[in-house]
C-alpha cells in the first residue's frame, strides 16, 4: 500500500521576522507618541510632519545600525568560540571527547552506547568542532549576510511603520484634527501587526494585537499629557 511522504513544515524566517517586529513595532509607537506629544503643544502640522519625518531619519539609521552591530557581534562571537573549540580539539583532545560524551549523557546515552559514536567523531576534527559548537555551546553559524540584511531590514520596517502615524498630518493643517485621524489608523495598525506578529511567532494572536495596542495607546497618551500640561 503507497504511503504519502511526511512532509515537515517548519517556520524558518525567525530572524528576519524579528527584526521586522524590532523596526515595526518602534517605528509605529515612537513616530505616534512624538506626533500625539507635539500635538499637545502646537496646533501646526507642519511642524509634526518636520518633527516626524526628522525622527523617522534619525530613528531608522539608529535602529539600522542597532541592528548591524549586533548581527556583527553574534557573529564575532561565533568564530571566537570556533576558534577555541578547533585549539582544544587539537590540544586537549581527551577532554574534549570526555565533553562529548558528556553531551551523550545528557540525551540519556549509556558510556557503552556513546563510546563508537566518539571515537568515530574524533576521527572528523571539523565534525566534531561542529558538534561541539551546536550542542556543547548551543552556537549555530550564522548567515555572512545577515549583519547587512538585518539592518535594512530594521530600517526599512521602522521607515514603513512610521509613516503611519505620520500620513494624517500630511492631509490636515490643524495637528488637533490630525491627531485624531492618526491615532485611529496607528491603533488600528498596531492591532493588524500585533495579530500578525502573533501568527508568525506561535503566541495568541488576539492577546499579542491588544498587548501591542495598549502599549502604543499608553506610549502616545503619555506623550500627549506631558506636553499639554508643559505648554
Amino acid at each position: 500500500m503507497p504511503q504519502t511522504p511526511h512532509t515537515e513544515r517548519h517556520f524558518t524566517a525567525g530572524e528576519v521576522v524579528r527584526d521586522v517586529v524590532i523596526g515595526m513595532s518602534d517605528g509605529l509607537t515612537v513616530p505616534f507618541a512624538l506626533a500625539a506629544g507635539l500635538s499637545g503643544a502646537v496646533d501646526n502640522s507642519r511642524i509634526v510632519v518636520i518633527a516626524g519625518l526628522a525622527e523617522i531619519a534619525a530613528g531608522s539609521i539608529a535602529m539600522g545600525l542597532g541592528g548591524y552591530l549586533a548581527a556583527r557581534s553574534d557573529a564575532e562571537h561565533y568564530e571566537s568560540e570556533r576558534k577555541r573549540e578547533e585549539r582544544e580539539v587539537e590540544e586537549i583532545p581527551d577532554e574534549e571527547a570526555a565533553e562529548v560524551q558528556k553531551v551523550f549523557a545528557d540525551y540519556g546515552l549509556t558510556r557503552e552506547e556513546s563510546v563508537p559514536v566518539i571515537a568515530a567523531l574524533t576521527k572528523k576534527p571539523k565534525e566534531w568542532v561542529d558538534f561541539m559548537m551546536r550542542f556543547e555551546l548551543g552556537l549555530e553559524e550564522p548567515d555572512p549576510k545577515r549583519a547587512v540584511q538585518s539592518a535594512l531590514t530594521i530600517a526599512g520596517s521602522y521607515i514603513a511603520g512610521g509613516f503611519i502615524p505620520l500620513s494624517p498630518y500630511l492631509v490636515f493643517h490643524s495637528s488637533r484634527e490630525a491627531l485624531a485621524w492618526s491615532a485611529a489608523v496607528t491603533l488600528l495598525a498596531l492591532g493588524v501587526f500585533g495579530y500578525i506578529k502573533g501568527r508568525f511567532t506561535g503566541s495568541r494572536p488576539g492577546r499579542s494585537a491588544l498587548q501591542t495596542v495598549v502599549i502604543g495607546g499608553l506610549a502616545a497618551g503619555a506623550a500627549f499629557l506631558i506636553a499639554k500640561a508643559i505648554s
